[in-house]
């Protein structure tokens, strides 16, 4: 069952507070109607009277009421209260139902309007709430998006106080990871000149003609590691970049990207006999076409990387438009996967099995750095176990209105 909103529960108590307070007031009024309509009065008239003849002549008794029934013939005494008391009792049955009628229809009708009112001041109070609210699940979602502020104006209330609060701490947010992404940068482009320096004399050791066949294979060994090494700092680099907002974007068609990533790859894949399956159709976006080819050529490497040691072993690769959107759909054979494994694989350096760390088949960040790349482009990315083995990775995009 759907809850009620904040807005239309402030609604439900403005126009109920409003209804019982109407209805007091109802019946306080009906109170003294009827208790005021209750009161008996005796009416003594001292004078002359209009006989049924049409001659003036005194009453009876100066001091006794009398009325003249509809045939115009006197009545005193008891017949005369009864007849009053008749009167009475009918005029004060129209006078309630008059009240009671007439007054809960007015009731109905000011509760409806002072419900509407309750509604448009609620929405109107509430309007700040969903601005912070708005900002919260946009940042929630597109982590570049820690730059924006809700700014809000206004009286220095306690809804201005929430949004200042909200800002503060999302500025505190974005300074935070601005400087890891900085440190990591920094990291990854100071480790580079000693990997380089390393290479460099491990190549001149193993070159030199008295290298002896021991100190080859050692430097064999070495250039490996120092290779592994280089692709870790290289992840790092494109996480850190990829997680930057984008500051120019332009249209790119995604089958282009396809195709140029499976030519890349090609000989890869034939190298380990996994056959590449290309399937490129129009696909328009905008954004960093590196960051995007980036991001295909991780789902591609990894479902040739990341396959079976034998028997049916492809990748297929399929971009396309649906609806308002584009999408890359990258699906490999490859070992069963736990579904509950899946979410886990997109952190930095996780393996399936085995937490750490950089192998001969990566660094660990392959889909990090495609999840990454997709929300700083306002998209989104799953990933499903496929049936007998392997994964389908779908990557979302926003389509280029133009």
């Amino acid at each position: 069952m759907r809850r009620l909103t904040l807005r239309g529960r402030l609604t439900l108590l403005y126009g109920g507070l409003f209804m019982v307070a109407g209805v007091v007031l109802l019946g306080v009024t009906y109170a003294l109607f009827t208790a005021n309509l209750g009161q008996k009065y005796q009416v003594i008239v001292k004078g002359t009277y209009l006989s049924p003849s049409g001659t003036a002549s005194t009453p009876p008794r100066p001091d006794q009421a009398y009325v003249l029934n509809k045939d115009g013939a006197l009545l005193t005494g008891s017949d005369a209260e009864r007849v009053m008391d008749e009167q009475r009792e009918q005029v004060r049955q129209a006078a309630i139902k008059s009240l009671l009628t007439q007054g809960s229809v007015a009731l109905v009708l000011v509760g409806g309007l002072a419900a509407g009112f309750g509604w448009l001041v609620a929405g109107r109070v509430l309007a700040p709430l969903h601005r912070v609210t708005d900002t919260a699940r946009r940042i929630a979602l597109t982590p570049s998006a820690l730059h924006e502020r809700i700014a809000l104006k206004g009286p220095d209330d306690e809804v201005k106080n929430l949004a200042d609060a909200f800002d503060t701490m999302v500025e505190r947010l974005d300074h935070s990871f601005d400087g890891q992404r900085r440190f990591v940068a920094n990291a990854s482009h100071e480790l580079r000149t000693p990997l380089t320096l390393g290479r460099a004399l491990v190549e001149v050791a193993m070159h030199r003609r008295t290298a002896s066949a021991d100190v080859k294979e050692l430097g064999e060994s070495l250039l490996t590691i120092n290779t592994r090494h280089e692709q870790l700092i290289e992840g790092l680099l494109i996480l850190a970049d990829s997680e930057k907002q984008l500051t120019a974007v332009y249209p790119v068609n995604l089958a282009d990207v396809v195709a140029h990533v499976t030519a890349q790859l090609a000989t890869e894949a034939a190298a380990v006999g996994v056959e590449l399956i290309r399937g490129p159709g129009e696909a328009p976006t905008r954004g960093d076409a590196l960051l995007l080819e980036r991001l295909v050529h991780n789902l591609v490497e990894n479902g040739i990387r990341h396959n079976l040691p034998s028997g049916e072993r492809w990748v297929r690769v399929i971009s396309k438009t649906a609806d308002d959107c584009v999408q890359i759909v990258v699906t490999n054979t490859g070992p069963e996967i736990p579904p509950y494994e899946v979410e886990s694989l997109f952190k930095p350096f996780y393996r399936l099995g085995a937490e750490r760390l950089v192998s001969a088949k990566g660094a660990g960040l392959g889909l990090s750095i495609v999840r990454s790349v997709t929300e700083a482009h306002a998209g989104t990315v799953t990933a499903l176990p496929r049936e007998g083995g392997g994964l389908q990775v779908t990557v979302t995009l926003p389509l280029d209105p133009a």
